[in-house]
């Protein structure tokens, strides 16, 4: 009996971010992709038009993944600075689950790749700043509380700092993990947001 055709996506998905984590520095082909997942190149474009719509299909995974979590923080807390800190641990978290998906938010596994997903990938990260500066200008009004920066420029350093991150996680070939010394950095960066 043939499997449904949204588990055989997932299943393509999940393969891809597999090996994705498994070759760091090297290219996935389409050959390679199904043989790994057991079908033939015909079945893998039945599901997936290409190989870009593949990789498109994990950043949506990953996009969807994050600021749906984002919104349940943004709701279960009004303290700024907590809502800073879950937010900033959530997607070093994920990325460190992750691996494979770190290389895709990392631009690693797109070098060749079509402009079309490092425009994806880099609208996560607009999104995101997007996200801190908004909570830094409701803490204005709610908190009574001013960033020493500019909220653009406390945004900005915050998400270097997370950006900084990924890209030792990636460069380590995954054995420097993002979420280490959390607590001391998150301490360093926490005294460092507002007046």
């Amino acid at each position: 009996m043939p499997r449904p055709r949204s588990n055989r996506r997932q299943e393509i998905l999940q393969t891809l971010a597999a090996m994705l984590e498994q070759t760091p520095g090297g290219r996935i082909t389409t050959a390679t992709l199904a043989a790994q997942v057991g079908v033939s190149e015909a079945a893998l474009y039945r599901h997936f038009p290409s190989k870009a719509r593949m990789l498109e299909g994990l950043i949506e995974y990953t996009e969807e993944t994050l600021f749906s979590r984002i919104s349940r923080i943004i709701e279960s807390t009004e303290e700024s600075l907590v809502q800073c800190e879950q937010i900033l641990y959530l997607f070093l978290a994920f990325v460190e689950k992750n691996p494979g998906i770190s290389r895709l938010l990392n631009g690693d596994a797109l070098t060749g790749e079509t402009d079309r997903l490092r425009q994806r990938v880099s609208q996560i990260f607009d999104r995101l700043e997007t996200q801190l500066r908004q909570i830094f200008r409701e803490a204005e009004i709610n908190e009574a509380r001013r960033t020493q920066a500019t909220v653009t420029s406390t945004a900005g350093v915050l998400l270097a700092f997370v950006e900084g991150k990924l890209s030792q996680f990636v460069r380590s070939d995954f054995r420097l993990l993002p979420t280490s010394n959390w607590p001391e950095q998150w301490g360093l960066l926490r005294g460092s947001v507002y007046r």
